[in-house]
C-alpha cells in the first residue's frame, strides 16, 4: 500500500477522460495474457470485514506484507476493539503497531479515522456504505482523513464486501506506465480513476480483483521497479518500454 495520511481528508477525484478504443482493447489483451499466466480468477487473500480491511490498509501504506500483517495482530490482540483502539493513549497504538514503518505517525493518523468514522456515521462502523453503490461508498470513504484512492478501493475489494474497485499498488502502477496504459507522470492516486475507466463496465468485482491482482504479480515476478526481465515476457509485443529496454526499437529523441 503506497497512500500517504493526508492532514486533510482526500477529495473523489475528477472523472477521467473516456478511454480510447486502443486503450480499451490493450487492456482486455493484457489481462488475457497475464490472468492465463497467473492462473485467474485470483481467490481473496482474506476475508475483514470493512473496518479492519481499512485499519489494516493503513497500517500497510510503505510497509511489507509480513510486518504490516504483524502489527495489525498485535494491535488486534492488545486491543479489545476499535472504539479502544481509538480512545487509547496515542504511545500505546504507537507501540502495538511498531512493526509498520513510521508507527509515530500512524498511530495518530489511524486514531484521527476512527474518530472521524464514529463523528460522520454516528459510532464506529463502515455500515452506512453498505447501502450505497459503489461510487458513492468509495466518495464516503475517501471524504475520511487519511484515507486515499487506494486505501478505498482496498476496503471495497478485499474485505468480505466484495466490491468492484480497483486498487493500484506500485507495481501495478510500474507495469501500467510501461504498457503505455498511463502517462509516465501520472502518479499512483490519480492513476486509479484512469485505469478502471478502461476496464470494461460490465466486469464483476472478481474480475475487477483479478485485474489488479495479475498487473501486480507480474510487476514482483517479472517485470521489476530495476532490471525487468523482459526477455520471454507474454507481453513483451505490446510493451514499449520492453522493446525500447532489448532494443527492439529506438530510444525517443
Amino acid at each position: 500500500m503506497v497512500d500517504r495520511c493526508p492532514a486533510m481528508p482526500a477529495r473523489a477525484p475528477a472523472p477521467p477522460a473516456a478511454p480510447t478504443a486502443e486503450a480499451k482493447a490493450l487492456v482486455l489483451e493484457v489481462h488475457a495474457r497475464l490472468a492465463q499466466a497467473f492462473g485467474a480468477p485470483i481467490p481473496y487473500f482474506h476475508a475483514l470485514p470493512p473496518l479492519d480491511e481499512l485499519v489494516s490498509s493503513l497500517l500497510s501504506h510503505r510497509t511489507k506484507n509480513a510486518d504490516s500483517g504483524r502489527a495489525f495482530k498485535t494491535l488486534r490482540a492488545r486491543f479489545p476493539s476499535w472504539e479502544a483502539v481509538r480512545d487509547a493513549p496515542v504511545a500505546a497504538v504507537e507501540a502495538a503497531i511498531s512493526a509498520a514503518t513510521w508507527p509515530e505517525a500512524k498511530a495518530p493518523a489511524l486514531q484521527r479515522t476512527l474518530r472521524a468514522i464514529t463523528e460522520k456515521a454516528g459510532h464506529l462502523t463502515l455500515d452506512p456504505i453498505d447501502a450505497l453503490n459503489d461510487r458513492d461508498a468509495q466518495d464516503w470513504l475517501l471524504a475520511l482523513p487519511g484515507v486515499g484512492p487506494k486505501t478505498a478501493a482496498a476496503v471495497l475489494s478485499f474485505s468480505i464486501l466484495r466490491r468492484r474497485a480497483l486498487p493500484v499498488d506500485s507495481h501495478h502502477h510500474r507495469v501500467a506506465i510501461r504498457l503505455g496504459l498511463i502517462p509516465a507522470k501520472l502518479a499512483v492516486g490519480p492513476s486509479h480513476a484512469v485505469l478502471e475507466a478502461q476496464l470494461p463496465a460490465e466486469w464483476d468485482a472478481q474480475a475487477v480483483y483479478d485485474n489488479h491482482e495479475v498487473l501486480m504479480l507480474h510487476g514482483q515476478h517479472r517485470c521489476h521497479f530495476q532490471g525487468p526481465k523482459c526477455h520471454g515476457c507474454v507481453l513483451l509485443d505490446l510493451c514499449p518500454e520492453g522493446a525500447r529496454r532489448l532494443g527492439l526499437q529506438p530510444d525517443a529523441a
